[in-house]
């Protein structure tokens, strides 16, 4: 598959009786998309900001790998568009290791590392924790409650980091604005009521996770928002998404962001292609954003 020219994808922005469509990748700096989605000699450096300009968000993911710097979550705010929204993932620290218990550090830490550099370009916090760790409805509502719930609240947390972020934290917001959450689970104890009923009550959403069959997939509303991580129709992380499962997925988006086959209430919708290994997450986000923008035209 050659690199090809693409258009640039419009922001499918929030307007009366519908909610914004962000349609996206996860992550953006994959070697095997040289030459097949990046165009052929495209420096490195310049990889965020061709993505950019043909979606409208991406889902930050080398924050769950390690903690990041401030300087590049204020780097990678200005190679995008004004309108551009990032979505960020909660370090595996915090949900593998910890396995969301004891993150009195961990928790402003992360937030200290320079999440809130990022201003208005930043969208949903995800969190994604292991396959391994079941419900606990304890430990998950202690987690919920400690997490902030404004950028201003969320400058007062992580001033509660410990010495490993002296000096290399940032600890200031420029306005003053909510933090969305989304959860990724991926035990079986989690499909129950309880949890569903929970997450409500923080309002947290339920990630919908398409993943071959491997994990759950909960189509609850929990939130005022809808997060979909599109892991692979077939083999995880690897298989693309056929026309005709893209069309599917644009209709149960066109629904969350309409509120007809919900509530009757409008939710912003966040989708992030994550089946990255064949190099086919950029072409089937584009092409899905295509679509869900032809059906609310």
């Amino acid at each position: 598959m050659a690199a090809e020219q693409l258009d640039p994808v419009p922001v499918d922005a929030a307007r009366p009786g519908i909610g914004a469509a962000r349609i996206g990748i996860s992550g953006w700096r994959y070697v095997p998309w040289r030459t097949v989605f990046y165009p052929k000699g495209l420096p490195q450096r310049r990889e965020l900001e061709y993505a950019s300009g043909r979606m409208n968000s991406v889902e930050i993911n080398g924050s769950f790998y390690a903690l990041q710097t401030p300087a590049s979550y204020a780097r990678w705010a200005a190679e995008v568009p004004d309108d551009f929204v990032f979505a960020v993932k909660g370090g595996r620290y915090i949900t593998h290791i910890l396995r969301l218990k004891n993150a009195e550090k961990a928790l402003p830490n992360f937030f200290a590392s320079g999440v809130l550099a990022l201003g208005p370009k930043l969208g949903p916090v995800l969190w994604q924790v292991p396959p391994n760790l079941a419900y606990d409805r304890d430990t998950l509502d202690a987690f919920l409650t400690a997490l902030p719930r404004t950028t201003t609240e969320a400058v007062e947390f992580a001033r509660g980091h410990d010495e490993r972020m002296e000096g290399r934290s940032w600890l200031r917001t420029d306005a003053d604005r909510p933090i969305r959450y989304a959860l990724e689970v991926r035990h079986p104890s989690f499909e129950c009521e309880e949890f569903v009923q929970l997450a409500r009550q923080h309002d947290i959403a339920i990630v919908v996770s398409d993943s071959a069959g491997r994990f759950p997939q909960m189509f609850e509303v929990t939130s005022n928002e809808m997060y979909v991580r599109l892991h692979g129709a077939e083999e995880l992380y690897v298989s693309g998404y056929p026309e005709e499962l893209l069309q599917t997925w644009a209709r149960r988006v066109h629904g969350w962001r309409t509120g007809e086959s919900i509530d009757g209430r409008p939710r912003d919708v966040y989708v992030y292609c994550d089946n990255d290994a064949k190099v086919r997450a950029p072409f089937d986000a584009i092409r899905l954003a295509e679509i869900v923008a032809e059906l609310a035209s």
